[in-house]
């Protein structure tokens, strides 16, 4: 299936989002969903990030990668099939693709900035729906 390194505790911070990232060096958004090597955790606050787990893929099942990211708010990635798209937004899970390599800091640094000033609409509803 996979197997998953939890790092830290802090999964529910007020006001934060947990965002996944598809990689397969441990610095960038460079995978396919569904071949991505891992799925790089982070919860991300207004005044805060940390990495929270690490799920390594060891099986290639988008079923069962869907699974793992229970609990996730975003995934990115470089590229997605339609089925496993439509699995993932079924699941609650916001994807975002790029169509090119990302670095991870760099989009956690734009998070943060965004989550500070003024939240994307998608992200205004992920944090009213992790309110109520």
């Amino acid at each position: 299936m996979g197997s998953t390194i939890k790092i830290t505790s802090n999964s529910s911070t007020k006001g934060s989002i947990r965002v996944a990232f598809a990689t397969n060096d441990n610095e960038n958004i460079d995978a396919h969903f569904g071949s991505a090597a891992q799925f790089n955790i982070y919860n991300i606050s207004t005044d805060d990030c940390e990495i929270s787990t690490i799920i390594k893929i060891e099986e290639k099942d988008v079923d069962k990668t869907v699974a793992l990211l229970k609990g996730v708010d975003i995934v990115y990635f470089v590229n997605i099939g339609a089925t496993a798209a439509a699995k993932i937004i079924n699941s609650g899970i916001f994807p975002i693709k790029y169509k090119e390599v990302v670095s991870i800091d760099d989009e956690i640094k734009k998070l943060s900035v965004m989550l500070n000033d003024k939240p994307a609409p998608f992200i205004k509803k992920i944090l009213e729906k992790k309110a109520a």
